[in-house]
């Protein structure tokens, strides 16, 4: 099978070595992973193609892969089950000149989130979507997990952005519908259906990207509050009428403390015991702080670009402090808005019953209800920390995974908050599309 793959792509886009292969079966959590039969690089639709009726033919799982910066096992094999080829989406580097007319561009699934806000940039437009992995989180990546990020609140998730999409069927057959077309009723939302599948009905190699004008300017601030309650009240109070709110995140207090800690930025308010709420709004004008904040609030407010970034950065550091910690169980969720400390509070005292929980750390997406919670202390393969934090997000409302996809880490707990008629109408499209459940066994559907 290697030669035969190796006709289509090359044989140096072939991996089959260790230690090429080691940097693709384990993602970025550092707790899901498993082997590989080899990870293949195709530099086209076409090649992606040939590569999956290969794959067919003998019936060998396959499980496309962009940046793998995921932290839900599903950019990884399983570790049990036979041994999948790894179809790396790195190479699909298309990038087509921006459409001026209609606001969009058409990207390969392999060009980094961050070459495609430059790219936006440069035209005049901006790219909706934006998260810290910016940097290696890959466009296909992002499609396949309808990846969310710091500018829900304003934009939406990734399948708002996503007007058109190429895709590889199971079957090695491709589907492109790359037009854009602001109206287009013909059937079924293929392009909606993509989205957010985790690479088990299809492999995703290029899209048509919806672009948004960016804003003037903004304003950023750093504040001290009590809780999340607190942190909300002040958004809406602080945030003027007509003014458009871009961003609104929270660090707990020890969350915040060990981005200090680690990061050796200084501590951003007098309090040590306070959390954290970062807001950003648009401004009409550059200079301008569209922002009323009370006078006896703890805050901060940026100067320049210099000082947006700087406050941006005790946010976009929170995941790597946590990870210098050890290898934390890590829980992406979402709770009905005005929800968040009751669930934090009741989630806390269920983790208190576990052995060996040492802390629990709470960050996140403010605005839109999005949690990040990192319990450190419990072995990696310790999962009754995990029951516990998901029951107690089924039990509050919430969802599983806000942003991060289900993967194989939560495909367990899907029954949490999906009804069975709703997972068995999955599994009938799943059916549909992959009889054989070939694409990404294992992830999104245990």
């Amino acid at each position: 099978m290697r030669a035969d793959l190796a006709a289509v792509v090359g044989e140096e886009h072939v991996l089959t070595d260790p230690g090429l292969v080691a940097p693709h079966v384990v993602d970025w959590s550092r707790r899901f992973g498993g082997p590989a039969l080899a990870v293949v690089r195709p530099a086209d639709t076409a090649q992606v193609a040939a590569v999956v009726r290969r794959c067919a033919r003998d019936r060998v799982p396959l499980l496309p892969q962009g940046g793998n910066t995921g932290l839900v096992g599903g950019s990884v094999p399983g570790p049990d089950g036979p041994a999948p080829v790894i179809v790396s989406t790195r190479r699909l580097t298309r990038l087509d000149p921006v459409d001026a007319l209609q606001g969009q561009v058409t990207v390969g699934a392999g060009v980094l989130l961050a070459d495609v806000q430059r790219h936006a940039r440069a035209a005049g437009w901006e790219y909706g979507v934006d998260l810290a992995a910016r940097d290696s989180a890959t466009i296909g990546g992002t499609i396949g997990t309808n990846a969310g990020g710091i500018r829900v609140c304003c934009y939406g998730m990734t399948r708002r952005q996503v007007v058109g999409i190429e895709a590889v069927l199971p079957d090695g057959s491709v589907v492109e519908h790359l037009a854009g077309l602001p109206k287009d009723n013909t059937g079924y939302d293929l392009v909606g259906l993509l989205v957010g599948s985790e690479g088990t009905l299809g492999v995703v190699t290029a899209a048509r990207l919806a672009l948004v004008r960016p804003p003037l300017a903004s304003s950023v601030a750093l504040v001290a509050v009590r809780d999340a309650d607190d942190a909300l009240a002040l958004v809406d109070r602080a945030v003027p009428t007509g003014v458009r709110l871009l961003a609104a995140e929270i660090l707990d207090a020890a969350m915040l403390r060990h981005v200090v800690e680690v990061s050796g930025l200084p501590m951003p308010v007098a309090d040590d015991a306070a959390h954290v709420l970062l807001v950003e709004t648009e401004s009409a004008e550059r200079g301008e702080v569209a922002l009323n904040l009370p006078d006896d609030r703890d805050a901060i407010v940026a100067v320049d670009a210099v000082d947006r970034a700087r406050l941006w950065s005790y946010r976009e550091r929170a995941a790597e402090a946590a990870s210098a910690l050890g290898v934390p169980h890590r829980f992406d969720v979402s709770v009905p808005l005005g929800g968040w400390d009751a669930f934090v509070a009741d989630m806390k005292q269920r983790l208190a019953s576990v052995d060996d929980v040492a802390e629990v750390l709470v960050f996140g997406h403010l605005a839109d209800g999005n949690l990040h919670v990192e319990v450190l202390g419990p072995d990696p393969e310790d999962e009754r920390s995990d029951a516990v934090v998901l029951r107690t997000v089924a039990d509050h409302g919430g969802s599983i995974s806000a942003e991060h996809g289900v993967g194989r880490a939560k495909a367990p707990y899907l029954h949490l908050t999906r009804s069975p008629q709703e997972i068995a109408a999955m599994r009938a499209v799943k059916s549909a599309f992959d009889p054989h459940g070939l694409f990404n066994p294992g992830a999104l559907l245990a």
